[in-house]
């Protein structure tokens, strides 16, 4: 579906360009001379830049000649760049105003400022949520603050374990449960101890999915293993939580932190059992998770793009040339050695490590892409 596509890039492009808008910010008020700070990715269509105190129009790569920041508008609607003098190592050493001869914390904040801006981002964005009601599962209602409303309750599905009842029958993880056998449940307990009543026989389970209800007729186990349960799924409380706006500010920084937490655990564990490549999911998958996210609304979308903004932040740490991370690391190191490091080592290092990246980047879409029924799907 091309609203799909327009959604993505949309979400893609707030990401990016807020993670640029940090490093520009900084390298201003840190002095350094920023030659362009641009919407999109060349080739650029026009830009405007302050010329004798007048702003003025910049077509295509034509330049002024001044000092002053091109601000571009460019042909590839994806976030935006940065452009600093000197922050390649590779002109301006000798002004003042380069990147590479500001002090070493003002160099620090400057690279770190995207990684920044990125948690500021989901955080502004999940206190939006929070103001608004957040969707959110819970176990039971006492983990529910006591300065917030949790409304529109639900019982939902949070685990489904593999090969068991549930998921031959085609129950899914977030799946909403309207009734089964016709009755309706305030609680997970609630419908815990009917379906345990009921070991042995098949259940009809009404769900919601995507704002579709769907019915499964679900064969629950007589003697089922320990821990998994007659059906072999996990319950929880689904509904908004909402609260006032200053407590959602909080609430929405401290998810925030305990969402950047989590994923840098998750993806610690991911890779040091050796399925982290195979979990890695690039434009394509992200695409896809992003329409369907769109089609529950708006604050599960901003709830969504919290998430990507945190895994942005992530994987620009990670000390990896070409990455934030990596120069950062130069910087450590320089600051280390008390001189200079030798600047074409160091962009060779950033230069392989761009390509490199390029390439995992090419080969988990085209693995993506290899997994779809269609391409069309994206379009359709």
């Amino acid at each position: 579906m091309i609203i799909t596509i327009l959604i993505f890039l949309a979400v893609l492009s707030l990401l990016v360009f807020v993670h640029e808008l940090g490093h520009f910010v900084v390298a201003k008020r840190s002095g350094m001379q920023v030659d362009e700070f641009g919407f999109g990715f060349p080739p650029r269509l026009f830009g405007i830049q302050k010329v004798g105190g007048k702003w003025k129009i910049v077509w295509g790569r034509k330049h002024s000649g001044t000092e002053d920041t091109v601000y571009s508008i460019n042909a590839i609607p994806l976030g935006g760049f940065v452009k600093i003098m000197g922050e390649d190592n590779d002109d301006g050493q000798v002004d003042e105003r380069s990147f590479g001869n500001k002090p070493f914390w003002r160099r620090f904040f400057t690279l770190a400022a995207g990684v920044i801006m990125n948690f500021i981002l989901a955080g502004v964005l999940l206190s939006i949520g929070y103001m608004a009601g957040l969707p959110i599962a819970v176990e039971d209602l006492s983990q529910v603050p006591s300065n917030a409303t949790f409304t529109e309750q639900h019982v939902a599905i949070i685990d489904v374990v593999p090969g068991s009842p549930a998921e031959k029958a085609g129950i899914m993880p977030s799946d909403i449960i309207q009734s089964v056998d016709g009755r309706t449940f305030d609680t997970a307990q609630g419908l815990q101890d009917y379906v345990r009543a009921n070991k042995g026989k098949a259940m009809e389970f009404n769900v919601e999915r995507v704002n579709e209800n769907k019915t499964f007729r679900v064969e629950s186990l007589a003697e089922p293993k320990e821990g998994e349960g007659v059906v072999g799924m996990g319950l929880a409380l689904y509904g908004k939580l909402k609260f006032s706006p200053l407590p959602a500010i909080g609430q929405g920084f401290q998810t925030a932190y305990h969402q950047l937490v989590n994923i840098a655990s998750g993806l610690y564990h991911l890779f040091a059992s050796g399925e982290g490549l195979k979990s890695l999911g690039g434009p394509v998958k992200i695409a896809q998770i992003t329409g369907q996210v769109a089609d529950l609304g708006i604050i599960p979308l901003l709830q969504f793009a919290a998430f990507l903004s945190l895994n942005l932040a992530l994987l620009n740490v990670l000390p990896l040339p070409a990455l934030d991370g990596g120069r950062i690391l130069f910087l450590l190191i320089e600051k280390i050695r008390g001189k200079k490091n030798n600047a074409k080592i160091e962009q060779y290092a950033n230069a392989i490590g761009f390509m490199a990246l390029l390439l995992l980047m090419l080969v988990i879409t085209a693995r993506d892409v290899s997994q779809l029924d269609t391409i069309k799907n994206l379009f359709s």
